[in-house]
């Protein structure tokens, strides 16, 4: 009895040493924040966990969004017996030992049991292979959690298995309501330019976001008076980083991207590489900054080189794909091809200019010519007739009318001698 008392009397004192982080894990899907694709009233995770009828699943996502807590908060839901295993320390043969003894309580309890193996991605395949029994026969309800893609990290018969449910970096909002908790926890408070720094600095993080405010939060208290509440500014929060604050508000984010956008569009690859380097330092979503450059590469771009289009693209799949701070890399790539490019706006300016006559002019009636005629009676009403199929003449083109007839004389697109 006293040994008892005291292992949970030591299991309290370990509670209230542990990082914020972990005091603060949430326990319920209610208390998850963010991924609300997956938890929200209406997510696909929320169904599955209340009526218990989760199968095998691969949580994929950056560090810090929750993987681990979803693994734990499922586990909690559930009448299963939960076990953990970490890819990193653990072998085949913590595995087996994991599945006997799953079976073990399925036969003479009738009780399942939830493996969650965390960093799934760093066994090997043989080690993969070695749930595969457990998965199959439902001996074990395995759950994965990988930062890779899956795709290219684990076994096709696992994966196959399993469903996968991807998480999303955490947005600044998300953020600001996870720093809010913990201050709450650490019973001190703070300036919203405090916490809108740490939240832009975590990148999505949420651990990261409250390792960082525990950190802060410590630097306060040193230097607040004992009978004096703690007050976090953004000086503790710089302090904690081990980084300057750059200036960034609202007005900020709206310039900086404008200054950015004319940089590139005046092809200045130094400008447009500073703009950029810039708003990373400051916290910018690497994900607007990507859309702006697939916008620039047809707005500003276009014809005059119409793989830029693709190499925009290729930067936005890899912000998702690899993630910051690596992925900085990539959006700089992308940054020097478009403003060393040559420049055409015919393109943009054709489609403002089509937009404008729809707007402004009654809209004719496609012309019969070109009206679809695959249906049955389409002929009849003249579909398609006098239509002139290009394959069928020399070159691939022939001259007839694509637009209405009031506006056959419109012309749209005007390239320049830099277009194609």
């Amino acid at each position: 009895m006293t040994e008892d008392l005291f292992s949970a009397a030591a299991s309290v004192q370990l509670q209230s040493k542990a990082p914020l982080a972990a005091r603060l894990r949430p326990k319920t899907l209610d208390d998850i924040v963010g991924q609300q694709h997956l938890v929200g009233q209406q997510g696909p995770l929320r169904k599955l966990v209340e009526a218990d009828k989760l199968s095998s699943a691969l949580f994929w996502g950056p560090a810090g969004t929750g993987k681990t807590t979803l693994a734990k908060v499922v586990a909690r839901a559930s009448a299963k017996h939960f076990e953990q295993l970490s890819a990193v320390n653990a072998s085949v043969k913590d595995v087996r030992a994991v599945l006997a003894a799953a079976q073990d309580r399925l036969g003479g309890h009738g009780r399942g049991t939830i493996l969650f193996l965390d960093e799934v991605h760093r066994f090997s395949k043989s080690q993969q292979d070695a749930l595969l029994p457990g998965v199959e026969s439902g001996i074990i309800t395995f759950i994965g959690a990988t930062t890779e893609n899956p795709f290219f990290e684990v076994n096709a018969p696992l994966r196959s298995r399993s469903t996968l449910f991807r998480l999303h970096p955490l947005e600044t909002d998300d953020l600001l309501s996870l720093l809010r908790r913990g201050l709450a926890l650490e019973k001190a408070s703070a300036d919203d330019e405090a916490l809108r720094y740490l939240a832009l600095r975590a990148n999505g993080d949420g651990r990261q976001a409250l390792t960082t405010l525990e950190v802060a939060v410590a630097l306060a208290a040193a230097d607040s008076d004992a009978a004096s509440a703690v007050q976090l500014v953004l000086a503790h929060a710089e302090a904690a980083t081990d980084l300057k604050a750059l200036r960034y508000g609202q007005d900020e984010h709206y310039d900086t991207i404008s200054a950015f956008i004319k940089s590139i569009r005046g092809s200045d690859p130094d400008a447009a590489l500073y703009w950029l380097a810039r708003m990373l330092a400051a916290g910018e979503d690497a994900r607007f900054i990507a859309r702006r450059l697939v916008v620039a590469a047809s707005e500003d771009i276009g014809m005059a080189d119409a793989t830029s289009l693709l190499v925009a693209n290729a930067a936005a799949h890899a912000v998702e794909f690899v993630g910051l701070p690596e992925a900085g890399i990539n959006l700089a790539h992308a940054v020097v091809h478009l403003a060393k490019a040559p420049k055409s706006n015919a393109s943009y300016k054709g489609l403002r200019a089509a937009q404008q006559d729809v707007a402004n002019i009654a809209l004719g009636e496609v012309p019969t010519h070109l009206k679809d005629a695959h249906y049955k009676g389409a002929a009849s009403l003249g579909h398609g007739e006098g239509y002139k199929y290009p394959h069928n003449y020399e070159g691939g083109e022939v001259a007839q009318s694509y637009l209405p007839p009031e506006l056959a004389d419109r012309r749209y697109y005007t390239p320049t001698e830099r277009d194609a």
